[in-house]
């Protein structure tokens, strides 16, 4: 869904301006979210909200989407006080689903569906469900899920489409890749890789095509030691990630 704002001032304050958005859509619990434009890089960038908007964008304005997205993954989606927030992340979730970014095993696949089916449609009809599926993809791959998400989705009866949102959130929450928005980066020796921060920490993801790499780890900034070089052979084409004991914020990334 796309909403168009009326005339905002290039002086406006990033701040400001998500704080009109966050009252248009009435929602409280603001601090989970954030707003992104496309970059003249071409990546997508969170608003800054220190920085008036013509400090940060670089294009014509009556040219520019904003997307409004969550930006903070609490650990425990129970946290979430609110039924409006609660509801914005399963939008969230279902996007990322759809999309693939948010990846899984069938099993999990399936499950997280049936609690879309359950919020969207009630309780289960043979008729509804089967041509429901046939008009919307949910996840990548889907119609060999079909079978498992009916046979789920029947075991939901009864459950409320706000309840089925916190179900939904509940399964999410323990994917590997839940939260997770992978930021292209560089290290100081020029390799592509992506940063993505999460509530436990900053992830590095890198995809080495070679059986052989090296590893450099500093106890803190700027010290390096050979004696924390660690060399690891491991199978082609594996997804690398290292997890660190720092949190900072997404923008700090960008």
């Amino acid at each position: 869904k796309s909403d168009r704002f009326g005339h905002v001032s290039q002086k406006v304050l990033g701040g400001d301006f998500f704080n009109k958005v966050c009252g248009h859509l009435k929602l409280l619990e603001k601090e989970y979210f954030g707003l992104e434009f496309r970059h003249h890089s071409g990546n997508y960038v969170w608003l800054e909200q220190l920085k008036p908007l013509a400090k940060q964008i670089k294009c014509e304005f009556n040219e520019l989407f904003f997307r409004f997205i969550v930006k903070f993954f609490p650990p425990d989606p129970s946290q979430l006080k609110r039924g409006l927030t609660r509801y914005l992340f399963a939008l969230q979730i279902k996007q990322d689903l759809s999309n693939g970014s948010l990846t899984c095993n069938d099993n999990s696949a399936a499950l997280l569906v049936s609690h879309i089916l359950q919020s969207e449609l009630g309780d289960y009809d043979e008729e509804l469900d089967c041509h429901h599926l046939e008009m919307k993809q949910y996840v990548p791959n889907q119609e060999y899920l079909d079978h498992k998400i009916i046979k789920l989705h029947k075991k939901h009866r009864g459950v409320s489409p706000a309840d089925s949102d916190i179900h939904l959130l509940e399964v999410a929450r323990k994917l590997d890749m839940y939260g997770i928005r992978p930021h292209p980066a560089h290290d100081g020796e020029g390799m592509r890789l992506n940063l993505a921060v999460t509530h436990s920490g900053v992830l590095v993801f890198q995809v080495f095509k070679r059986k052989h790499f090296l590893i450099k780890l500093h106890d803190k900034v700027g010290v390096s030691s050979s004696s924390h070089n660690k060399h690891l052979h491991i199978q082609p084409c594996v997804v690398l990630m290292l997890k660190t004991s720092l949190c900072v914020l997404h923008s700090a990334v960008l």
